[in-house]
């Protein structure tokens, strides 16, 4: 058994996409044999969270605790040398599939809450669907995460998604990767926002696309606008490359340029789309606030740029 479970697998035409039963993740994107999306290997762990849903919050949570209607939850330190939260609830645990065709599959997750011993601190329940499905003749792929409230109480909630963006086998230091950047958290040492988002100063900004080996981040940048539209583009010199969007909800995202884990020199680039920004359960910042019985739903998707 690999360590992210069975392995799924969806296609149209030249599409071709890996979900991983663990985490519900995504661990293969291709379009005409290209990636899109750095890969691992069956066998391990994702690297740095290659992949993973962010469900019911992600990035981090200061402290591993919030509060929530006058009470303090205690979650599990995940991120233990900081001592936050990190990346949710779901990327652990493995999900089952609920439908799955050709070209697409959804599979699903229940997050406990309350008093169950394994909900690790989370308020109230909530029932979780992720689908992915391709489209050949369009060359993407598309995500949708549907978040049910199955407590008795509200709860609060974010969505997000850790896709490390690649340009087929050009090295990704020599590719440009523009952002729809229109503010900047600042965040301290432990990297924890230290205020509100601020207009971004000269030389921040990734509208126009930076050389990625000319990038070192870590960083959380508000998106323009509020509507559905590109987010991020990672584009070689020849002009192919990966574009990524989200729906309203995807507010903010995350982008990070590690040294690249995947077995490939340079740098990875990781552009996570997100609802909400670090630190949310705390803050409040683009929560959502689910009633009982309420469904929440989120999409974004992935494009070859050919």
């Amino acid at each position: 058994m690999a360590a992210t479970g069975e392995q799924y697998e969806v296609r149209s035409g030249a599409a071709h996409a890996v979900v991983t039963e663990v985490g519900a993740g995504l661990r293969a994107f291709t379009v005409d044999g290209t990636d899109h999306v750095e890969t691992f290997a069956e066998d391990a762990t994702p690297p740095m969270g290659a992949g993973c849903v962010l469900i019911p919050w992600p990035n981090r949570t200061a402290g591993a605790r919030f509060t929530w209607r006058g009470e303090t939850h205690e979650l599990e330190a995940t991120e233990p040398e900081r001592g936050h939260a990190i990346h949710g609830l779901v990327r652990r645990r493995p999900w089952q599939v609920t439908a799955h065709d050709d070209a697409a599959i959804t599979l699903a997750v229940d997050v406990p809450g309350g008093t169950d011993p394994e909900a690790h601190g989370w308020p109230q329940p909530l029932h979780v669907e992720t689908t992915y499905a391709v489209d050949g003749e369009a060359g993407s792929l598309t995500v949708s995460h549907s978040l049910t409230n199955t407590g008795n109480a509200d709860v609060p909630a974010g969505v997000g998604t850790h896709p490390y963006l690649r340009a087929g086998d050009h090295p990704s230091g020599e590719c440009t990767l523009s952002v729809a950047t229109g503010t900047v958290l600042d965040v301290d040492d432990a990297l924890v926002p230290t205020g509100p988002a601020r207009e971004l100063a000269p030389g921040e900004s990734l509208r126009r696309g930076r050389r990625v080996a000319d990038l070192d981040l870590d960083t959380c940048f508000g998106v323009i606008g509020g509507v559905a539209g590109v987010l991020a583009e990672l584009r070689a010199p020849d002009g192919t490359g990966t574009r990524l969007w989200g729906d309203r909800n995807i507010a903010w995202v995350q982008a990070f340029t590690p040294e690249s884990p995947f077995g490939r020199p340079g740098q990875a680039v990781a552009v996570e789309p997100m609802t909400c920004p670090p630190d949310a359960l705390n803050s409040g910042t683009d929560l959502v606030v689910l009633q009982p019985g309420a469904t929440w739903t989120v999409r974004w998707g992935l494009e070859a740029l050919r």
